[in-house]
């Protein structure tokens, strides 16, 4: 059943074409005739006056949003609202509506109202024939400029770049690049269609020094060195030839990687307390640790890929989604919102708080406490303990806290049994977490002070 069978709203989106009114479709144009309640997604396109003099836009979300998915966002629901109200609201978008249109992707999501697309020319009409590119026969991919690293993952090219709108996203997409040939070029295309077209060759280092860019302007980019993300892919290949031909990697499961893994961990954490921020000493050590790191977490996936269980995406995928659902006041979830009690704006405390919530329901814990790791040492386990408590609020009152605890020395001394200094030793955990302070850095640090004082009159 659709949207308009049971009385909501619809939106009918149609597309403006790649330039001007020339090239609008005349099913667009019928659709303008028949529609009086119209919206262009934006007024700065060449073909935007067909719409009629006075047609509203989203122009205004564009300036005031933060960032690109608030502005698709907000777009969306103003048109639910508009069409809701009116019946019937004709959507107009640049190009095509299935070509780079975020905005209509999210409205065909929504269960709110009905949509109707119409077919329209897009920007890639033109580019091909400017170019001179058979898209079928080279096999190229059109990626979005301001999702370039991601959507150009693993590529080598041919690669047409659309919506590189801002010298930021010009200069994002040389730097996930990263060294390019010293005789790589790519071709500029602007304005394809209008009067001011521009088509132009590019060295790779002048790409965001020379172009003005607009919202009309892609980059075509023939063939790449290396693909984007080659590192981290050779890396995975050269885990799995260890795993074929050293004896010893051949031999390791993952139970004889747990102490490595907890080794390389640590010492991760020894080259963190090196780093210092301001004059940028300790960032190389770290960079050689973390990669240790890595090859712990490759080796184990290897291991899993081997097994038939899962890869390196797998776990990528797994982190990316569950790291989302578990922010819905970052990207708008409606329905991790509601599983947490949440609204967007939340403060650390509640973030904290619903985090717990969602990850309870999310694996179907019946405690807070499920899940913390046996493993973990006792400072570490108590401060874990006592901030799943926190998040509780009013169901943990009737439990006396170890704040409330005697932490006095004394009655550890006048009956040292293993209850009272444990009583002790939590309620310092208390207090370390009340100010902010994680006792087991804070005893790490003491204990290395207290070792150099005595290595100071050791000999």
């Amino acid at each position: 059943m659709t949207g308009a069978e049971v009385g909501i709203g619809r939106v009918v989106v149609a597309g403006l074409g790649p330039a001007g009114p020339d090239l609008v479709t005349a099913g667009t144009m019928d659709a303008i005739v028949r529609i009086p309640e119209r919206r262009l997604r934006t007024a700065r396109h060449p073909a935007a006056s067909v719409a009629g003099d006075g047609t509203p836009s989203f122009d205004a979300i564009y300036e005031a949003a933060e960032t690109m998915d608030d502005v698709y966002r907000g777009i969306v629901d103003a048109l639910v609202a508009d069409a809701t109200t009116a019946g019937e609201v004709l959507y107009l978008v640049p190009g095509s509506p299935v070509v780079a249109e975020r905005t209509v992707e999210l409205l065909l999501a929504d269960d709110r109202i009905d949509v109707q697309v119409l077919p329209a020319l897009s920007f890639l009409d033109l580019a091909w024939v400017r170019l001179g590119v058979d898209p079928i026969a080279t096999g190229v991919r059109v990626v979005d400029g301001h999702r370039f690293a991601v959507e150009a993952a693993d590529q080598r090219g041919p690669l047409l770049v659309a919506q590189c709108d801002t010298r930021d996203v010009l200069s994002d997409v040389k730097l996930a690049v990263g060294d390019a040939d010293e005789d790589a070029v790519v071709t500029v295309v602007q304005r394809l269609g209008l009067p001011d077209e521009r088509v132009v060759e590019l060295a790779w280092s002048d790409l965001d020094r020379e172009v003005e860019p607009d919202h009309l302007t892609s980059v075509w980019i023939p063939t790449l060195a290396a693909p984007i993300g080659a590192e981290v892919a050779r890396f995975v290949e050269l885990v799995a030839t260890l795993r074929r031909e050293c004896p010893w990697d051949r031999e390791q499961t993952h139970a004889s990687l747990r102490r490595h893994l907890l080794e390389e961990s640590y010492e991760v954490l020894d080259a963190l307390d090196a780093v210092d921020p301001g004059t940028g000493d300790g960032y190389e050590h770290l960079e050689e640790e973390l990669g240790d790191l890595l090859f712990q977490i490759v080796f184990h996936t290897t291991l899993a890929t081997e097994a038939g269980q899962f890869g390196l995406d797998d776990v990528a995928r797994g982190i990316h989604d569950k790291l989302r659902y578990r922010h819905p006041h970052v990207f708008g979830d409606a329905e991790a919102l509601e599983a947490g009690g949440l609204a967007p704006g939340e403060t650390p405390d509640q973030v904290v708080a619903n985090w717990e919530q969602l990850k309870a329901a999310e694996k179907g814990r019946a405690s807070v406490f499920d899940g913390i790791p046996s493993q973990l040492p006792a400072l570490a386990y108590a401060l874990k303990v006592q901030k799943k408590a926190s998040t509780l609020g009013e169901l943990a009152e009737d439990v006396p806290s170890p704040a409330s605890w005697d932490p006095s020395v004394t009655m550890a001394e006048r009956d040292p049994t293993a209850e009272t200094i444990g009583a002790l030793l939590m309620a310092v955990v208390s207090r370390a977490r009340r100010a902010g302070v994680d006792p087991e850095l804070a005893l790490r640090d003491a204990a290395r002070r207290y070792e150099d004082a005595v290595r100071a009159i050791e000999g």
